[in-house]
């Protein structure tokens, strides 16, 4: 005995017609993020990571001894990096904003958030490592008389700061490359 088989055809839903209450047809992408690469708020948050970076490494070449530290070494390699990144992308969200482009290109997006993630791992990274000698030289051994402690914490606050204005367009831009995905 035969039994039929129910055949199921899929069936194509018809294209949107109408605009939602913008005003814009249906179907169209959303805007650009705010904090996102090429816009303001993008361009902002690059300019507050490239004065805090920069803040840091002047505090701390403001003093003479950083260098017999492996950590503060550290700390003024991973903020010149970060120096140089943030400021590489503030020109291109300067570029974006003049030409009125958007940088919803996934490539882009991809290495925008790659060297987020690596330049933010880097400096939360070095942060760490600097604040635990600050307060081992500070707290523990108790001889900033003889070091430059106000320096050594301004540099760690610094660069903290840096790093948690880095935290929101590494996190958006990853937002926009999974959006595209």
């Amino acid at each position: 005995m035969r039994s039929s088989r129910p055949a199921v055809h899929p069936v194509e839903a018809p294209p949107p017609q109408g605009e939602n209450a913008d005003g814009a047809p249906l179907g169209v992408r959303m805007k650009d993020t705010q904090g996102g690469p090429g816009t303001p708020g993008g361009l902002g948050l690059r300019l507050v990571q490239v004065f805090f970076a920069a803040a840091s490494l002047a505090a701390m070449a403001s003093t003479n001894d950083f260098a017999s530290v492996t950590a503060f070494c550290y700390l003024v390699a991973a903020l010149i990096l970060q120096c140089l990144w943030s400021l590489s992308l503030a020109l291109v969200d300067i570029y974006a904003l003049l030409v009125k482009r958007s940088l919803r290109n996934l490539r882009a997006a991809c290495i925008f958030s790659i060297g987020d993630l690596i330049t933010g791992t880097l400096t939360l990274g070095a942060a760490c490592a600097s604040a635990g000698i600050t307060v081992l030289i500070g707290n523990d051994l108790e001889i900033c008389a003889g070091n430059h402690c106000p320096s050594f914490m301004t540099a760690t606050a610094m660069a903290f700061i840096s790093w948690f204005a880095l935290a929101p367009s590494c996190v958006l831009n990853f937002w926009s490359v999974a959006s595209r995905l």
